[in-house]
């Protein structure tokens, strides 16, 4: 089993700069696809960006994509997400969460695909 803690989010303007972080305890961090998913207020969660066990596949969702930009340290256990340009339609509560894979170049895309999941960290942006 694997622990997630989220960190990074806050409050920003449009057009600035966060970066989340992710980090997991518990078992090797190896066999772990990873997502950054998202859910507003009133919206079903989302796939915002997913990287598979290796670090080399990557998936963003179309609203996303160019301005977010996740990675992964397998080394350190943490998985982050850059996110640039941020909208107010960014505005979610982001949560980590990690796929159990023996594929090392999977990406997984769905909720319920996903094992593990972190307790959120509030992104805001206001215009």
């Amino acid at each position: 089993q694997v622990q997630l803690v989220e960190s990074g989010g806050g409050l920003v303007q449009a057009g600035d700069s966060l970066r989340l972080s992710c980090a997991a305890s518990g078992r090797t961090f190896s066999g772990y696809a990873m997502g950054w998913f998202r859910q507003a207020p009133g919206k079903e969660r989302e796939l915002a960006a997913a990287i598979s066990w290796s670090g080399i596949s990557t998936n963003y969702a179309d609203s996303v994509k160019g301005r977010f930009t996740i990675s992964r340290d397998n080394a350190k256990s943490t998985v982050d997400l850059q996110m640039n340009s941020l909208k107010p339609e960014d505005t979610a509560v982001y949560y980590c969460a990690a796929a159990v894979t023996h594929a090392s170049e999977r990406i997984y895309y769905t909720a319920d695909q996903y094992h593990y999941w972190g307790q959120g960290t509030q992104v805001t942006v206001s215009s």
